[in-house]
């Protein structure tokens, strides 16, 4: 698979503050990407040094497999890393206009990304009347007129109404679907969860997990149980081999295993032992558990 983006050993330094902290990871050709973090995780900071507006203190990084100059590279990338800014008194159409004689893209491109934006029928209104959403949508619009390769966001939908943001994410997932490869920065979990493939999670600048989101997902689970005996049914729990550790929560047992383990061999490992559950379910851990999980077993700086 092609690698868009190569990322090695990036640090960057304000002062005593180390933004960033030996972030490496790798971005392949079409799939949509999230850098999902708490604020000050250094998301912006990574996404600022790629795009070559924030100097970088060490590491090294390379667009399309070095194949190209970043300076070359950058021209095949769309990027929104700040709020939209547009002339408030020209149409979406003049706005976009100056955006094709600036990059020399040819003008028919105007309607086709305003179409796919969902602003095709408002593309003679004046920036100043349009909602916020609308402003991030025409931003997106302005991005894609050189069909870029990828297309960078920061917090695309941050301060966005509910419909704002749906609108958003509609238009993220059928921009992946024509092909175009997307890097997202947010600290929205139910963001990356929606309409990412893959995620890099930062916290304090430094990556705790990189890989598929089905993969952070898809742990071992965990199991709800009650019984008559709680307190003999948690005792019994933690002397299976398989469970990691218990915890009792308002009458519900939470069970979490450390390697595999089905429900129905549970159910007959505490029947054999003489207790009978009331109720047994096993769950999927969200991307919400394992990011809380994992930014609560890092250790503070």
């Amino acid at each position: 698979m092609e690698t868009i983006l190569s990322i090695n050993g990036l640090h960057k330094h304000y002062g005593k503050v180390h933004a960033v902290n030996n972030v490496s990871f790798d971005i392949q050709k079409g799939n949509v990407y999230g850098i999902l973090g708490p604020n000050g995780s250094g998301k912006s900071t990574t996404l600022g040094i790629i795009l070559s507006v924030v100097n970088k203190s060490a590491g090294t990084y390379s667009w399309f497999g070095g194949a190209k100059e970043t300076h070359e590279a950058l021209k095949h990338v769309g990027a929104i890393i700040e709020r939209p800014n547009f002339y408030p008194y020209m149409t979406a159409y003049n706005n976009l206009k100056l955006v094709c004689n600036i990059k020399g893209v040819p003008l028919q491109k105007i309607d086709e990304k305003l179409e796919l934006v969902g602003l095709l029928d408002r593309k003679d209104s004046k920036f100043r009347t349009f909602s916020l959403g609308m402003k991030q949508r025409l931003a997106i619009a302005s991005a894609l007129l050189n069909d870029p390769q990828i297309l960078i966001l920061d917090e695309p939908t941050n301060g966005l109404d509910p419909q704002g943001i749906r609108q958003i994410r509609d238009i993220i997932r059928l921009i992946a679907s024509q092909g175009t490869t997307i890097l997202l920065a947010s600290h929205l979990l139910d963001e990356v969860e929606k309409v990412c493939s893959h995620v890099v999670v930062l916290r304090k600048g430094v990556v705790l997990y990189t890989g598929t989101v089905n993969g952070m997902i898809n742990s071992e689970g965990f199991f709800e149980l009650k019984a008559a005996d709680n307190t003999s049914l948690q005792a019994l729990l933690q002397e299976h081999p398989a469970i990691d550790k218990t915890e009792l929560v308002e009458g519900i047992l939470f069970a979490y295993p450390k390697a595999p383990l089905e429900a129905a061999d549970l159910n007959r490992y505490l029947f054999n032992n003489g207790i009978c559950v009331d109720h047994l379910v096993k769950r999927k851990s969200s991307l919400e558990e394992q990011f809380i999980q994992l930014t609560s077993n890092q250790p503070e700086n």
